[in-house]
């Protein structure tokens, strides 16, 4: 008889620790970092879906937008950015904004990007800008890297409303610890 009483105790405890073992990983998975690099279309586009996404599944859900992927978040009628002639060409070359981006492959001056929205449209599919909006409805944080701006001569004016405050690298890995982080 005692042996059964010990069989139950040992069901009970693996039972235990395997809820024990579901809320842990529950617990390693309420949070997502998407660290955005790159500024092209056909990446910014997942961006905005994984986050939107995962916001709208309860995660806690930052973007932390560095150098292509900071363009982004300039406003679309900025059209020349920068404080000196370098970082003035390089805005010329790759014009900043939502609606200017292009696609890393593909993008034939600009016809890619217009059939790629043009699908987008025709699908039901909401734009990287539609989805950026319900991004900021759903609470996801949007970081612009501090380092970025400096190096392009971004001013905090240049960008997009509801971003929070400019950080860098060291402030974004202890965001993404013990979060699910994403390079994009």
């Amino acid at each position: 008889m005692a042996m059964v009483a010990t069989e139950t105790t040992m069901e009970d405890l693996a039972r235990e620790l395997q809820e024990h073992e579901r809320e842990h990983e529950r617990a390693k998975h309420d949070k997502l970092v998407i660290i955005a690099w790159s500024g092209e279309l056909d990446k910014v586009w997942p961006q905005m879906i994984m986050a939107t996404t995962a916001a709208a599944m309860g995660m806690q859900t930052t973007i932390f937008f560095t150098f292509w992927g900071l363009f982004s978040l300039v406003k679309t009628d900025v059209g020349l950015t920068g404080e000196n002639w370098m970082q003035k060409m390089v805005a010329m070359m790759d014009r900043p904004g939502m609606e200017h981006l292009g696609l890393s492959k593909m993008n034939f001056a600009g016809a890619g990007p217009k059939m790629m929205k043009h699908l987008a449209k025709e699908h039901d599919v909401a734009s990287p800008g539609e989805l950026l909006e319900m991004a900021r409805d759903l609470g996801v944080r949007l970081v612009p890297c501090q380092m970025t701006m400096d190096l392009l001569g971004l001013k905090r004016e240049d960008m997009i409303d509801g971003l929070g405050e400019p950080a860098g690298a060291a402030t974004m890995l202890l965001e993404a610890q013990e979060a699910i982080t994403l390079f994009i």
